[in-house]
């Protein structure tokens, strides 16, 4: 019903590793939707180069939806090697060829297959199984896993199947929309070196403001419906940014001084017969300065909460004895004690058991032995992103919201709402069209209202824009109760917890730094 972009310029060249941010919501997804023909620009104008999309040349773009899975019943190594087609169409070429050569080694036949092996080495055919393996390693799988169908595996580690089959085909444009959301630090490691070394171009939407940092070289930020072109990683572009900023501050600062001084001189002396034609040409210099408009200042919109639990808490929150996590086989055993005040950040591995272990704490599911000790006067917040999303309904945001909360006024409402950055229109949006950080903010609302003092939090910040992100970290680090919360979001643990733990099948082993 509105226009998200207009007037825009959007560049990607051959090697370029381009950043896309912005506020959830500010038409990144668009943009992309446009760059992949999905979604159609409107009021296109052929006869100019004004208002379309022009490519250069012949070149494949690769996104994650666009990868499918045709045959459950095939293996994880198959699917993967659906990745190397022409990898491994040369080399079928060169066994038919090394046969023929057996029996007729002619010099045709030999520049021919002089030819594939020089095309195999060109296409990486020396080291793309070394490649695989080391992808397959570095996102959880085992050797064991790479003869499991695909249609064993369960829905997170088939989000990750696609993602390693989209990098290793090496499209000339590879598009990754939050890509370390199913991602676990190890993962997100490797993934960032494949990403520097990376040949070709790259367009990445992520929150991760240190993944960003590792390999984009362009930035583009979307705000108020404008698009800006900023060379260098994320801190580059927050740097620059703000550069501009206190210049065009500056500057504006001395033309509205400049502007004042000669307004008064002329004023003060317009209506002196002897000083009138003084105080015209102070009129007359004013209109010939160039204007400087005032700077926007950034989109930085924060949302504030009441921080303060509505009651304390016992010392001793809760206390897992000889936890045994899992669902039909044990992931760990674990025991810990969570006090008052502590804010407990556990990291680990895709598939470990980390949100296991918060939905057991929670009561979601049954633990395989052990038990959880809770202590007295306890008021938990539980934040869990796969629930977020999953019960997105038909109501607005304000409906939903005063669902949840019947005894507030209207006005009450709103101001939470409002609070939490659902201003104006905003609490009359539908929750199917909210973007994923916009679920995460209402999550919050609803938590906070309810002042507790216990937060257990399952990814809080995954689907945040990196503008978002700081603000929930600012919220949470101002909390004045408990937290336990699981992340792969490294500056988010690094900022908010106060104790760091690894999750193994060993159990939780303390750590002095994320690093």
């Amino acid at each position: 019903e509105k226009t998200v972009l207009s007037h825009i310029n959007f560049e990607v060249n051959d090697t370029d590793k381009v950043a896309l941010i912005g506020r959830n919501g500010c038409g990144k997804s668009t943009l992309i939707r446009v760059i992949t023909g999905e979604q159609e620009i409107d009021k296109v104008d052929e006869s100019t180069k004004i208002n379309r999309i022009e490519k250069t040349g012949s070149f494949k773009v690769g996104q994650i939806k666009q990868i499918t899975f045709d045959d459950d019943n095939a293996t994880l190594e198959s699917e993967v090697l659906k990745a190397y087609s022409n990898i491994l169409d040369t080399k079928n070429k060169m066994t038919e060829l090394e046969k023929e050569l057996e029996h007729n080694s002619n010099a045709k036949l030999i520049e021919k297959y002089t030819r594939l092996c020089e095309d195999f080495d060109r296409l990486g055919g020396f080291t793309y199984k070394k490649e695989y393996n080391k992808a397959l390693k570095n996102f959880g799988f085992s050797e064991e896993d790479k003869q499991k169908k695909i249609g064993e595996f369960s829905g997170g580690q088939r989000t990750k199947i696609a993602l390693i089959k989209l990098l290793l085909s090496k499209p000339d444009i590879l598009i990754l929309d939050e890509p370390t959301n199913h991602l676990d630090i190890l993962a997100i490691e490797w993934l960032e070196s494949y990403l520097a070394d990376y040949k070709k171009a790259v367009i990445v939407v992520s929150h991760d403001r240190a993944f960003l940092d590792k390999f984009v070289n362009v930035v583009y930020e979307i705000e108020r419906g404008k698009i800006k072109r900023y060379a260098g990683n994320y801190s580059k572009f927050v740097e620059i940014k703000e550069a501009e900023y206190q210049k065009q501050l500056k500057d504006y600062n001395a033309y509205t001084a400049e502007v004042n001084r000669l307004q008064t001189l002329a004023d003060r002396f317009r209506y002196k017969a002897t000083k009138a034609t003084m105080a015209q040409s102070k009129l007359k210099q004013i209109d010939r300065m160039e204007v400087v408009e005032k700077p926007e200042s950034a989109d930085m919109r924060a949302f504030h909460a009441n921080t303060d639990p509505m009651r304390e808490s016992s010392t001793m929150v809760l206390r897992a004895e000889e936890l045994v996590l899992g669902y039909d086989k044990p992931l760990a055993t674990i025991s810990f004690r969570l006090n008052k005040g502590e804010r407990l950040g556990i990291i680990g591995g895709n598939g470990c058991g980390k949100s296991t272990l918060l939905k057991t704490i929670m009561g979601k599911i049954p633990p395989l032995g052990g038990k959880v000790v809770f202590g007295t006067s306890l008021d938990i917040g539980y934040f869990d992103q796969q629930t977020v999303t999953a019960n997105v309904c038909d109501q607005t945001v304000l409906d939903n919201y005063t669902h949840e909360f019947p005894d507030l006024t209207l006005t009450e409402a709103r101001t939470d709402l409002g609070s939490f950055m659902f201003t104006q229109d905003d609490v009359f949006k539908n929750l199917q069209e909210l973007s994923g950080g916009e679920l995460v903010r209402l999550a919050l609302c609803k938590i906070f209202k309810r002042r507790p003092n216990l937060l257990i939090l399952d990814e809080p910040t995954r689907n945040v824009s990196p503008l978002s992100n700081p603000v929930i970290r600012k919220v949470l680090k101002e909390f004045n109760g408990t937290i336990i919360s699981i992340s792969h979001d490294r500056k988010y643990i690094d900022e908010v917890a106060n104790e760091i733990y690894e999750l193994t099948k060993d159990g939780l082993i303390k750590l002095d730094s994320i690093d």
